[in-house]
């Protein structure tokens, strides 16, 4: 290594006897006289260290990765928020209702209709009853019908029914021309 260093620059070197470089000087232009020569095969190549051992990764990723990564969404879990875009939140507390039209891709609220507004809160005779429910449907329509909003998807909860108060204010949304898909 040392008769390595501190050798001249020449033509060609020579490392015991078995590699070559070419010349600084190409003595010819084309592609491929521009990579080196290597010694043929029939030579033996000169090993780094004589106890090397060269251990390959180990790619596999173990189980309990594997258990760890959650599985993939399905396409209908995927297209869905693109296929319908907004989806009518309704709740019921004890005291009022609140409805509301969400655009999925971009969170923004399109309507919003509550009993607890200071138009419905004093003009309503009881704030939960099905009459409430009837006027929150009325208005989720028509202010979903300026935003220029016509189809909308509902999500019932893993337990929930339709029917009763919710059924009340969706069919009060369809009666009104807006397509509710449950």
């Amino acid at each position: 290594m040392a008769a390595l260093l501190s050798a001249p620059p020449s033509s060609s070197l020579v490392m015991n006897g078995s590699f070559t470089c070419p010349s600084p000087k190409p003595t010819s232009l084309s592609w491929a006289s521009s990579f080196p020569t290597f010694p043929s095969p029939s030579k033996s190549i000169p090993t780094l260290y004589k106890d090397s051992f060269i251990q390959a990764a180990w790619t596999r990723r173990s189980r309990h990765e594997a258990a760890k990564r959650p599985s993939r969404k399905s396409w209908k879990q995927r297209t869905d928020m693109y296929m319908r875009p907004f989806l009518l939140n309704v709740f019921f507390s004890k005291r009022f209702i609140h409805a509301k039209v969400m655009h999925r891709g971009t969170s923004k609220v399109v309507s919003v209709a509550s009993t607890n507004s200071k138009d419905l809160r004093f003009s309503l005779k009881s704030l939960t009853d099905n009459n409430a429910c009837k006027v929150i449907g009325n208005l989720i329509a028509e202010r979903s019908i300026e935003a220029d909003v016509y189809a909308m998807a509902y999500e019932p909860k893993k337990d929930e029914r339709i029917e009763g108060r919710l059924g009340i204010v969706l069919d009060t949304i369809k009666e009104n021309g807006i397509i509710v898909d449950v």
